[in-house]
């Protein structure tokens, strides 16, 4: 019976296996147990490091709950945030941060709890090709972008100076053309479908809040047609003036040339 002898065998490696997973999380149980602060700090960071962010979520939320006082409980609860964050747990994330920021306004490290809440909403709904090479955002949902845009913001007009400035910047100018990319997708919408109302509303609110992105001249040219297609010619030109002052090259008003005139690899993820 060797069929029968090999699946006895499989189910015996199956069931040592099972019992040495036990073992294991009972062994672990009662460290976190019976560990002194420094010592399970040690364990959850140094689980951290290694890239097993379960486990070290596991070890942050007990030092958290055993001793949710003093240095070790406050930077467990960072490090628990960016594990979170690594393991995709994007909402609870974000709760841990809020509690961080509620709980000590006046940390050292305030200014990181900021910028760890942009780049969790950054990453969420984003695929990992998107990451690499960003797709239009007018295919996705933007509320976790905007939600960025707004983290990022608000870490800079506070800390202006920290070490996470530079970077937040960036992000925001990455954000700020993506979602003026997907409002101009919405415009150009619904001009196609006629509803020039829309389509010159939607194109005024990306010249408003998305100044100096790289979809204003294409959004003040399709205000022209909108304007145009409204029998409104005064207003199609006073939109014509201020975009050759701003945009004389574009492609609406010389007929030829792309205005956006980047390679393909200046496209690729900037981070």
């Amino acid at each position: 019976m060797p069929n029968l002898s090999a699946a006895i065998r499989a189910l015996s490696i199956v069931l040592i296996l099972s019992l040495l997973g036990a073992c294991s999380k009972g062994a672990e149980k009662g460290e976190t147990e019976t560990l002194p602060v420094d010592q399970l700090y040690t364990e959850a960071k140094a689980s951290l490091d290694n890239g097993n962010f379960e486990r070290a979520i596991r070890y942050y939320k007990r030092l958290s709950a055993r001793f949710p006082f003093g240095d070790y409980a406050e930077q467990a609860q960072l490090d628990l945030a960016f594990a979170q964050y690594k393991r995709a747990q994007y909402d609870d994330a974000v709760s841990t941060i809020n509690r961080f920021i509620k709980t000590y306004p006046a940390h050292p490290k305030i200014d990181y709890a900021y910028y760890l809440r942009g780049l969790v909403n950054f990453d969420r709904n984003r695929s990992y090709i998107d990451r690499l090479i960003p797709s239009q955002a007018g295919n996705r949902d933007t509320e976790s972008a905007r939600l960025a845009f707004n983290d990022f913001g608000e870490m800079l007009r506070r800390y202006p100076e920290s070490r996470y400035a530079a970077d937040a910047r960036q992000r925001m100018v990455f954000l700020r053309n993506d979602l003026a990319s997907y409002e101009l997708t919405v415009a150009r919408y619904y001009y196609r479908r006629a509803a020039y109302i829309g389509a010159v509303n939607r194109a005024k609110y990306i010249i408003e809040n998305y100044q100096g992105a790289e979809q204003v001249p294409d959004a003040l040219a399709l205000m022209i047609d909108g304007y145009e297609a409204l029998g409104q010619p005064e207003l199609a030109a006073d939109t014509r003036r201020v975009l050759e002052l701003n945009a004389p090259s574009h492609t609406s008003l010389t007929g030829v040339g792309d205005p956006d005139k980047r390679s393909f690899w200046s496209r690729l993820w900037p981070f």
